[in-house]
């Protein structure tokens, strides 16, 4: 089989993988970046479908418009603007199939093969590998414990001014847990603008704060178009929905739509309009605040378990997200790491997995504490510890 140019290099995501192996009541996965199904309003949204079939079946099982959902649009919208501070008259708004599509249509939308896309290193393979697939030479800047090192970044542009896109999660880094503070976002925007270049901001996690101030979104700066948002459902809802949001300028939107139509049509309009009615008849916000709240108990449930385990490694506790990025005591390689542990019935991921350099090595490992309860999150880091 003789396969494209633009696929024949591509490698499966790591993580996608590791949820494809076979089940094993005794492993632990600490590997998923899942949010846990304790959060997921089930019942409510049980009783909206149950309401939506039975009164309007044939608008929930129709096709429906590319951009989307109208009410579940202006609604999004509306919310991004009011709790956000992000859009402006000139930007419009499109659902789109879960967040990861937000990244594949600007790719599919700005990239030609061969054009250069800085990003953070690490960061998330699932858009490490959307830009790939669109032939993009990828440009790491890492990532100083404040997200991307601005300096880095002036550096690289500076070595490749022709860089048609930024690509940054700034709130609650994937995989590290990082947030750039806003000192960093206005000089990330500055240096977008001087060298003429489209911002793609990944915002997937920014509520789910458990601690500090927020920040506002890169976007809620952005004066002059050049910022895309990318917002998620996934996260706060549930992952199965596949629903999230890109947020830009008019023109850009309209090229999406139409990359979108020659990719699925529009997303799924059933879980649009539940997604829409449980905005409107319940109170998200409060929904959110007791998944910060169970989400948080894990997060210090793990940071705990590191400290009597993994005394020797080194992380940040992160103020929100899903994740803890661990460095392994003595420089020890991530791959084999976690290729042992696999072997004491607990799974992590690679660092290496999320770097933009696919032949680079790391001696960090992503842990998440989402979806383990905190007793498995207790026993996965106790058998971690006993791996070094």
């Amino acid at each position: 089989m003789v396969f494209s140019h633009r696929v024949a290099a591509l490698k499966p995501s790591a993580i996608r993988e590791i949820l494809k192996a076979p089940s094993d009541p005794e492993t632990i996965t600490l590997a998923a970046g899942n949010p846990s199904p304790d959060a997921f309003p089930a019942a409510e949204m049980a009783a909206l479908a149950a309401e939506i079939f039975s009164t309007n079946p044939s608008g929930a099982l129709q096709y429906g418009i590319s951009e989307g959902y109208t009410p579940l649009r202006e609604r999004t919208r509306k919310r991004v603007f009011e709790k956000y501070g992000a859009g402006r008259d000139a930007d419009d708004l499109i659902i789109t199939s879960g967040g990861q599509q937000v990244v594949e249509l600007t790719a599919k939308t700005l990239i030609n093969e061969g054009d250069t896309v800085i990003c953070e290193t690490p960061s998330f393979i699932g858009s490490l590998n959307a830009l790939r697939s669109y032939g993009a030479n990828l440009v790491g800047v890492p990532c100083n414990g404040a997200g991307m090192d601005a300096d880095g970044l002036e550096r690289a542009l500076r070595d490749h001014p022709e860089a048609k896109l930024i690509y940054t999660i700034p709130t609650f880094q994937n995989p590290t847990g990082e947030v750039m503070p806003l000192s960093s976002r206005i000089r990330l925007l500055e240096l977008a603008a001087q060298y003429g270049t489209v911002v793609l901001e990944d915002d997937p996690y920014r509520e789910l704060r458990y601690g500090g101030e927020a920040i506002p979104p890169i976007k809620a700066l952005d004066t002059d178009g050049r910022v895309i948002y990318a917002g998620s459902f996934s996260k706060i809802i549930a992952p199965g929905i596949r629903l999230g949001y890109a947020l830009a300028q008019k023109e850009l939107i309209a090229k999406m739509t139409a990359a979108k139509q020659v990719s699925d049509v529009h997303s799924n309009l059933f879980f649009q309009i539940l997604v829409e009615r449980y905005m409107a008849e319940y109170d998200i916000d409060a929904h959110i605040g007791k998944c910060r709240a169970l989400y948080k108990i894990r997060r210090d449930t793990m940071d705990a378990a590191l400290q009597k385990y993994m005394p020797d490694a080194r992380w940040i506790v992160p103020e929100g997200g899903l994740f803890l990025w661990v460095k392994l005591p003595g420089g020890r390689d991530g791959t084999e790491f976690c290729r042992s542990a696999k072997e004491k019935k607990v799974m992590a991921v690679p660092g290496s997995a999320f770097l933009p350099d696919e032949n680079g090595a790391s001696d960090a490992i992503r842990l998440n504490f989402s979806l383990p309860t905190p007793k498995q999150i207790e026993i996965g880091v106790e058998r971690l510890g006993s791996n070094l």
